[in-house]
């Protein structure tokens, strides 16, 4: 390993102190305030309109926003001390269809100071990294729509940079591809930090420790780190086949150290329990599943993502 893991995770990235921005006298960031370590993906929601692109764009210097700090690294947005440490995938990136792939990446890392000979070579890593070197002397109009998206993330691992952006990574992708990008960040991580935009919060839940959440312009953040030792509450998420929920709940609701259960939507059961009063719930659960003859599709620790944020 060629750098010091322990001195990057442990790194402040991001910095936002006060930040507003406004259109038209609305605000789209609304004196929002947190800071970002390098290290695990993180994740970005929020409904359309809440303003996760403006905070793209004032990130990459696209925008200077109305009010408030922010500094990446310890410059600001734009700063030239950050060619080459931050990118991003926009959305609805395009690559030039008169173009073949090699030609562009090798471009856009000409961009970023390499030799033409060096860039060459970059293009083809990156490629490889998200297993499209053979497309190297194609055009974009010959690749699927997944692997269009892979060769806009290739792009944005030119130069390996520490800081990347990615805005909708896996809209409109097929389950393949959407783990294929899934295995490709992963894969990066922890060496290069991705803050991920994204509707799909099942993708984020598997992806990402840390989901911050952006409605009307206000910042909120969410731990996906389920061990709170902190409090004697603890739940489980239930996924069972289907059976009739007043039954399931009387069941578990009857075991030692149950606090309640609720059911959110069919076949799925949220328990908060007294981990002081039993340590061992998942146990517990398995032994009312198989007294009754119930199927379970997926038994976690915690609540769901969605729960976590929206109930």
């Amino acid at each position: 390993m060629d750098y010091d893991e322990t001195k990057f995770m442990n790194q402040t990235i991001i910095k936002c102190q006060n930040l507003s921005h406004y259109y038209s006298g609305k605000a789209a960031l609304d004196n929002i305030s947190f800071d970002i370590q390098a290290g695990d993906p993180i994740g970005l929601v929020g409904p359309n309109g809440a303003g996760k692109t403006t905070l793209f764009n004032v990130f990459c210097g696209y925008l200077r926003p109305s009010s408030g700090n922010v500094t990446l690294f310890d410059h600001k947005p734009g700063a030239s001390e950050l060619n080459g440490k931050i990118s991003a995938l926009p959305q609805d990136a395009k690559l030039d269809p008169s173009f073949t792939i090699g030609e562009q990446l090798g471009f856009f890392a000409r961009l970023q100071g390499l030799s033409t000979s060096a860039a060459k070579a970059e293009a083809i890593r990156v490629l490889d990294a998200v297993s499209l070197k053979d497309s190297f002397h194609q055009k974009p109009a010959v690749l699927s729509h997944g692997m269009g998206k892979r060769v806009a993330i290739a792009q944005a691992l030119i130069g390996k940079p520490e800081l990347i952006f990615f805005d909708e990574p896996t809209a409109g992708l097929d389950p393949v591809n959407t783990r294929n990008i899934r295995s490709i960040i992963s894969e990066h991580a922890p060496e290069t930090t991705f803050i991920i935009s994204s509707h799909d919060l099942t993708e984020l839940g598997r992806l990402c420790q840390q989901v911050l959440l952006l409605d009307k312009g206000i910042m909120s953040k969410t731990n996906q780190d389920n061990s709170d030792t902190t409090s004697s509450s603890q739940f489980f998420t239930l996924q069972l086949e289907s059976y009739p929920a007043e039954d399931v709940i009387e069941k578990l609701r009857n075991l030692t150290g149950v606090i309640q259960v609720t059911n959110p939507q069919k076949n799925e059961f949220i328990m908060e329990y007294n981990a002081e009063v039993e340590s061992k719930m998942d146990v517990k659960i398995m032994v009312c599943l198989t007294e009754n003859n119930w199927q379970y599709r997926q038994l976690s620790r915690g609540k769901t993502l969605e729960e976590k944020l929206f109930f």
